[in-house]
């Protein structure tokens, strides 16, 4: 349950606060303005970073073990945010960047006392490194990550995408190796982002930052090297698979500007998602195959952590083999994606026509409205016995939704969604390890088949919907698939015992739903606002009188 209120902590602090520092960084102009490397068109705020920082924070304040290793981690991903908030400010040159990174490097090696000390089979009986090879070499592979990572934030979510796949990995490999300070860590690190992405997949309305981008790649390369070095059976080179696209077209691209005589350090377009643009590749396109790509690696990382350092090197200079060999075919022939008329005419053509027919419209809008509530307020009842604390707390939501409602009602909308996404993950939890004896069988399989019943149908609302501001769906519905059909098929019986993946698709199911209701009622919220009012009321009284 630890890592499960991390996580929702996480959430919902950045989810709270990326409002307010946008609005921060808008009037203290902390934009990134469009320019001849940029893809997008319109100045952006940079305020994704510090909301994040904070977000993830606090549940590592709560109840990260206090060691060198997490005091440490602390102060070098505070030195990285600060150095990257004054470069978002001000645009600090790259010797700069480096002196905060290198101080912050420098920090977790010598007070955490990570460090690469081995590279398992690559040498011979498995020798450790001496201190005076060692410290620098962990030094220039922590600034050259966190490098790597900020390079790669390119495109709305890609960094941000690449990220959370490889911190998911992470935490699962840090709880199975019981190794708690690294899995809180990691957990806090994939909420943030989480939230995050709901503001930066395309067409983002938010960017991270270099103090963003920068303090992920800080954050993944030392949580990894304090995960696989040591006592561990896990190899010392998964750092390298599960980082190693951004690695890759880092050292790629420097390689090409030193090449033709530029400055390594001097930006372009000529990474790995630039290179898929010009491909003929669309944005979302272009983020979804480096998704694909990430995933790959993550899953291989996973498969293969108990493998010899030979298999998995070997294996990673293949892949890096294809990648470049690809994109150097590519570039030479000049080639772009072919666009076949047959899918362009038939389903798009299609899909336009029925968009053009306001029933099919009507009718999915019409079941997820009455489903959502009816949804929630079953699975309030499906509780066997509720906790006291939860009853108080749904009564506090209560009390804000009401108050809200009847002093600044313009701020319902927020007040609802910050109720849901407080409310619904804990409901969904308790229902399922909690669950009431009659809930059983073919009422059981009906209820489950409810949820899917809902998705098919906010998935056809978002699709049909006729609105500009509507709901619209992006590549971080990747992320969220990748993540509810891996985590059922996980390798652990506690996972299993509680039906995580079952819980997290639900909350998922119900998340989305929500999300494209709220545009298509524009200012009509009264049914899902007596709908949730009702869900939280039943809480509320239950946990008092049972």
């Amino acid at each position: 349950m630890i890592y499960f209120s991390t996580f929702l902590i996480s959430v919902f602090i950045t989810i709270v606060l990326i409002p307010i520092f946008r609005r921060l960084a808008i009037r203290v102009h902390a934009m990134d303005n469009p320019n001849e490397r940029n893809v997008h068109l319109m100045p952006m705020p940079k305020s994704g970073g510090i909301a994040m920082a904070f977000g993830m924070l606090v549940p590592i304040l709560m109840w990260a073990p206090a060691n060198h290793e997490v005091g440490a981690i602390l102060i070098g991903g505070g030195i990285v945010v600060l150095f990257g908030l004054v470069d978002d400010f001000k645009n600090l040159g790259y010797k700069a960047k480096f002196t905060g990174q290198a101080a912050a490097a420098l920090i977790v090696i010598l007070y955490g006392g990570i460090k690469i000390k081995s590279f398992g089979m690559l040498l011979p009986n498995d020798v450790l490194l001496p201190d005076w090879f060692a410290i620098p070499l962990t030094l220039i592979v922590i600034v050259g990550v966190t490098n790597a990572i900020n390079l790669s934030d390119g495109l709305d979510g890609l960094a941000g995408g690449i990220c959370f796949l490889s911190f998911c990995c992470i935490g699962y490999l840090a709880y199975q190796g019981e190794n708690i300070a690294i899995a809180l860590l990691s957990v806090s690190v994939v909420g943030a982002i989480f939230s995050f992405l709901r503001f930066n997949t395309y067409p983002a309305t938010l960017f991270m930052g270099d103090a963003g981008s920068q303090l992920l790649g800080f954050l993944a390369i030392t949580l990894l090297l304090g995960l696989t070095q040591g006592n561990t059976p896990l190899s010392p080179l998964l750092p390298l698979i599960l980082l190693g696209f951004p690695v890759l077209d880092t050292l790629t691209v420097m390689y090409e500007r030193t090449a033709k005589g530029r400055s390594p350090f001097v930006a372009d377009k000529n990474h790995f998602h630039h290179k898929l643009i010009r491909l003929g590749f669309y944005h979302t396109e272009a983020v979804f195959v480096i998704y694909i790509i990430q995933a790959f690696l993550v899953t291989s990382a996973f498969l293969f952590r108990f493998y010899s350092e030979w298999f998995l090197l070997t294996g990673y200079l293949i892949f890096n083999s294809i990648i470049l060999f690809g994109f150097s075919i590519a570039d030479k022939s000049g080639r772009k994606l072919k666009r076949y008329g047959l899918f362009d005419k038939v389903v798009k053509g299609g899909l336009k026509k029925l968009k053009e027919k306001n029933i099919h419209i009507k009718i999915s809008f019409k079941i997820i409205h009455m489903g959502f509530p009816a949804i929630l307020l079953f699975s309030c009842f499906l509780i066997e016995s509720t906790p006291k604390y939860f009853s108080f707390f749904a009564i506090a939501l209560v009390s804000m939704i009401l108050v809200t409602w009847l002093a600044k009602k313009e701020w319902i909308a927020n007040a609802l969604r910050l109720s849901i996404y407080l409310f619904v993950p804990f409901v969904i939890y308790l229902s399922e390890a909690n669950m009431t004896p009659w809930m059983n069988g073919q009422l059981r399989q009906l209820y489950n088949l409810s949820f899917g019943v809902l998705v098919v149908f906010a998935i056809l609302t978002a699709k049909f919907s006729r609105r500009i501001m509507g709901f619209k769906t992006t590549p971080m519905d990747f992320l969220i698939l990748f993540i509810a059909l891996v985590v059922p098929n996980l390798p652990d019986e506690q996972i299993q015992t509680y039906h995580m993946g079952l819980v997290a698709a639900k909350i998922i199911t119900l998340f989305f739903s929500f999300e494209v209701l709220m545009p298509e009622l524009r200012d009509d919220l009264n049914k899902i606002g007596i709908g949730t009012i009702a869900a939280l009321g039943v809480i509320g009284v239950r946990g008092l009188i049972v």
